[in-house]
């Protein structure tokens, strides 16, 4: 049972588990369990993904329930003009805040204009050795893309040289390992946190916001970060 955080006759939002598919893919043979499935079975309608968010990460989905619906909320994604904000844990101390203006390219080797802000919400040190250091440093940071160009946020903050734990195509193999070998850990800490938009219907302003995911509330603990 999926959690649902908001719906209505058009639009349904759910908060997605880290390592759910939102749909079924041909590079991902491995899974049995897609979220359009599971949402579609629990609702005993056809739901139509409004916007996609990796498999790894975790947090607020939104879905149209009708085609129209759909296409009109794909475009205000498509075009910018939903506000999302993401969170993120990090290697090292993050400054206080920043933004990357970084092109991504896409499989076709096109350059795109890729733009994200960010803020560091708090920062964690553990007596754990890695490498060099004597301790571990974290940041759980709150991330605002503003364009929507794949694996934007992991892509940037690795960018900057604060990847996101768990990513492993563009994060810290070693403190990938860490998390692995030390705590059993393997999420990838990335959570889609709110979303505002025009109503593509009734056009008011809609703000949806979707809690931790168990699994990122438990590392947030370890480390003593309380929000």
């Amino acid at each position: 049972m999926l959690e649902i955080l908001y719906q209505d006759e058009y639009l349904v939002a759910i908060n997605k588990p880290h390592g759910l598919l939102v749909h079924r893919s041909s590079i991902a043979n491995d899974a049995s369990e897609f979220a359009l499935q599971i949402l579609r079975d629990q609702l005993g309608q056809k739901v139509y993904p409004a916007h996609r968010i990796d498999r790894k990460t975790g947090g607020l989905l939104l879905f149209a329930l009708d085609k129209d619906s759909e296409i009109a909320m794909q475009k205000q994604f498509a075009n910018n003009e939903v506000s999302k904000s993401y969170l993120a844990l990090v290697r090292g101390f993050a400054p206080d805040e920043g933004e990357i203006d970084y092109p991504l390219r896409k499989e076709n080797g096109t350059l795109q204009d890729a733009f994200t802000a960010y803020k560091t919400l708090s920062r964690a040190e553990l007596d754990v050795p890695f490498g060099k250091h004597q301790t571990s440093r974290y940041s759980l940071v709150e991330v605002k893309p503003r364009t929507g160009r794949m694996h934007q946020i992991r892509k940037h903050m690795a960018h900057i040289f604060y990847p996101i734990i768990g990513d492993r195509t563009h994060g810290c193999n070693k403190q990938n390992k860490l998390f692995k070998e030390r705590w059993e850990i393997e999420t990838m800490f990335l959570h889609a946190e709110s979303v505002a938009f025009v109503h593509p219907v009734i056009r008011q302003n809609i703000s949806i916001k979707a809690g931790l995911q168990p699994e990122f509330m438990a590392v947030l603990d370890l480390m003593g970060i309380n929000l």
